[in-house]
């Protein structure tokens, strides 16, 4: 893999890229984003930041580590990448990041499994429970989006997919043993 390298990309390139090609088309935090590179062309996208729900971040490992929860949010790729790119831009990009406790989540409406975790080593921490949410009628975004409940707008509950969850911790040999 000599013309292929991985390199932390602007806030600009990772929404171009987002917004054009994964299937939430919607932006989400964003602390560290990285790129794939074949030849100098961009193939791929994959972005880390803060997890929207503060309990989810107490609840990976206490109160007193929630700081260090993130969450890896968006991993886009060009199809048709030779075999083992994939896995090979994850685990650069978490050799890139400094110590952290990551979550992230296979979708199972998008018929996601989290092979890709499994293949990276993240541990498997079970499947979602089943939940509604609340939706702008007409759209994909929450119903906490633009004030909805203040402005009266309308609203649907929309059964919400179940996900698979996996954790990962960056960083030294002490810190991974003490959040295990």
């Amino acid at each position: 893999m000599d013309n292929i390298f991985v390199t932390s990309i602007s806030y600009n390139e990772t929404k171009e890229w987002l917004l054009k090609k994964h299937y939430a088309k919607r932006m989400c935090s964003i602390t560290y984003a990285f790129g794939l590179f074949f030849d100098g062309i961009l193939n791929g996208v994959l972005t880390v930041g803060k997890p929207a729900s503060n309990a989810l971040c107490v609840g990976v490992c206490g109160k007193e580590n929630s700081i260090f929860v993130y969450e890896l949010n968006r991993l886009c790729v060009n199809d048709n990448l030779p075999k083992n790119t994939l896995s090979f831009f994850v685990s650069q990009c978490l050799k890139k990041l400094p110590k952290m406790i990551l979550v992230s989540y296979a979708d199972t409406s998008m018929y996601h499994n989290g092979y890709i975790y499994q293949a990276t080593n993240w541990i498997y921490t079970g499947l979602s429970a089943k939940a509604t949410d609340k939706k702008i009628k007409g759209s994909n975004k929450h119903g906490r989006h633009n004030n909805i409940y203040e402005k009266g707008g309308e609203f649907e509950l929309v059964e919400r997919s179940r996900k698979h969850r996996y954790i990962y911790f960056t960083g030294n040999k002490r810190n991974k043993t003490k959040w295990r």
